[in-house]
C-alpha cells in the first residue's frame, strides 16, 4: 500500500526489513531493531514512526551510519504509489550491504538504519540524531541512499563533498566504470538543485556530522504511481549498489 508512515503498508515493510536483519544476524541496540518516535503532521495528526536499526561491530567503535528511508507516499485517490526507486532501491541496497559486511568485518562499526517518515519532513532522521541509544560522538559519517535505481545516463551522484572536502579525494580514487560517479548538488549557490537538506542526511548535517548522499537526479517517475519495479534500470541499479559498496570500503580503509 505504498508504505506511508502510520499505515498497514508501512508495518508490512517493517516486518520484511526486520526479518532480513534477523536472517543476516545484525546486532540490535536495545534488544529490538525497532526505535519508536512520534511526530505531528501539518494537519495536526500524531503519528508513531519506527526506525529499524541494526549494526555490525567493527574493529573500532567509531561508526558509519548507513541510512535509507523505507516509507513512501502511500495511497492517493485510490492509487497505490509503490516507490520502487523512492526508496525501496535504497533499502534493498542497505540490506545487501549489511549482509556483505556481516561476512566481511569492517574497520569502523557500521550502523544500518532503515528510516521512517522521510516523506513527512525527514522525521525518522531527526529522531535518529536525537536517539539516546546512539552516542553522537561515535558517529564518524552518515552515508545516505535515496533513489539509486533509475537513470538512463549511467550517472550516480554523490553529494556532500562540498561540505566535507576531505572525502572527495578518497572517492575519486574508487574505480566505478562503466558507471559515472558524479559530484555536486551540494552547494548553497545552486538553490533548488542543492540537495544538502533534500533527504535523511539533512538532519545529520544540521548536527555537524559529515554526510555523503548517493542518489540519481529526478526522473519522470519521481513521486508518480509509475515508480514501479518494471521501470527500474536493473543493470544500472546493480552497478550503483556495487559502486556504493566500493566507496564504503575505500572510506572504511582511509578514514581514521
Amino acid at each position: 500500500e505504498g508504505r506511508r508512515s502510520g499505515t498497514r503498508g508501512a508495518e508490512a515493510a517493517r516486518r520484511f526489513i526486520i526479518k532480513q536483519m534477523q536472517d543476516i544476524r545484525l546486532k540490535d541496540l536495545q534488544d529490538d531493531y525497532k526505535h519508536y518516535f512520534e511526530f505531528t503532521t501539518r494537519g495536526g495528526d500524531t503519528i508513531q514512526g519506527q526506525n529499524i536499526i541494526g549494526y555490525v561491530r567493527g574493529e573500532q567503535q567509531e561508526a558509519f551510519v548507513i541510512t535509507a528511508h523505507y516509507d513512501h507516499l502511500g495511497v492517493r485517490d485510490s492509487v497505490v504509489y509503490n516507490g520502487a526507486d523512492d526508496n525501496a532501491s535504497g533499502v534493498a541496497a542497505l540490506l545487501a550491504l549489511a549482509e556483505y559486511f556481516k561476512a566481511n568485518k569492517p574497520r569502523h562499526t557500521l550502523v544500518f538504519a532503515a528510516l521512517d517518515a522521510e516523506e513527512m519532513g525527514l522525521q525518522g532522521a531527526k529522531a535518529f540524531v536525537k536517539d539516546y541509544t546512539i552516542p553522537q560522538e561515535m558517529i564518524k559519517l552518515n552515508i545516505n541512499m535515496d533513489m539509486i535505481s533509475m537513470n538512463d545516463k549511467n550517472e550516480l551522484y554523490v553529494a556532500g563533498t562540498y561540505h566535507n572536502p576531505n572525502l572527495k579525494p578518497i572517492l575519486e580514487e574508487v574505480e566505478v566504470l562503466p558507471l559515472q560517479l558524479k559530484f555536486g548538488h551540494d552547494s548553497p549557490d545552486l538553490g533548488n538543485d542543492d540537495w544538502t537538506n533534500a533527504s535523511d542526511h539533512g538532519p545529520f548535517h544540521a548536527k555537524g556530522l559529515p554526510f555523503l548522499y548517493f542518489g540519481v537526479e529526478d526522473h519522470e517517475h519521481y513521486h508518480q504511481p509509475t515508480d514501479d519495479f518494471e521501470n527500474v534500470n536493473q543493470q544500472f541499479y546493480i552497478r550503483a549498489a556495487h559502486a556504493i559498496l566500493d566507496c564504503i570500503l575505500a572510506l572504511d580503509k582511509s578514514l581514521n
